[in-house]
């Protein structure tokens, strides 16, 4: 039987996805982890052979996580299960090692048969997530997103940020967090990183 580590921050999705699981009679859900902070020593401890992460959390995401397991534990498959298909959080997701990328619009059969799958050493795709790879799309982030990022390239703090905009400090701290989800990075030392090497064309 599969043993499966679940790595979601919402209570209610790793209990959903037990439950699934467990009527399968083909996989076993041998710990859950609230964070990619938590699923490091508990892949380590475990050995799982598959760990079902989801992409966007609080602190380390899934792409982080994706990292960190692999390393902590490289016998370990990781299968990304997320609400997101753009092609600019695919990549990076796969080039972290990601055996797997599915959308949780998948259905319960397709999401045990995806973690078969991984475990078999195949990779999956989810066929959405696969378009939005192929297909470049147009730049996802707003004129005032954009500024921030400059902004934040520059090393402005975000006091600086809504006094150079005219907006409030808390409007900034919005965009920041959605530049930080749009980005699938994890903090602002992420994003700055990211801005220098956008501007140098590298990014």
């Amino acid at each position: 039987m599969l043993r499966v580590v679940l790595v979601d921050d919402h209570a209610v999705v790793r209990q959903g996805l037990a439950a699934l699981l467990g009527t399968t009679g083909e996989v076993e859900v041998v710990g859950e982890a609230a964070s990619g902070e938590e699923a490091v020593p508990l892949c380590r401890s475990m050995r799982p052979d598959v760990a079902l992460v989801d992409l966007i959390m609080p602190g380390m995401d899934g792409v982080g996580a994706t990292q960190a397991i692999k390393a902590a534990s490289p016998a370990t498959r990781v299968l990304l299960l997320t609400s997101y298909s753009d092609g600019d959080l695919v990549q990076p997701a796969l080039s972290a090692g990601a055996d797997g990328y599915l959308l949780k619009s998948a259905s319960a059969e397709g999401v045990v048969q995806a973690i078969l799958a991984v475990a078999r050493g195949q990779q999956v795709l989810d066929p959405i997530a696969l378009q939005a790879l192929r297909t470049p799309a147009p730049d996802a982030l707003s004129a005032r997103e954009q500024e921030v990022l400059h902004l934040v390239a520059e090393g402005l703090a975000n006091a600086e940020i809504a006094a150079r905009l005219g907006i409030t400090v808390r409007t900034v701290k919005a965009h920041i967090s959605n530049l930080l989800q749009k980005l699938s990075l994890s903090d602002r030392t992420q994003l700055a990183i990211y801005a220098l090497q956008r501007r140098s064309g590298r990014a």
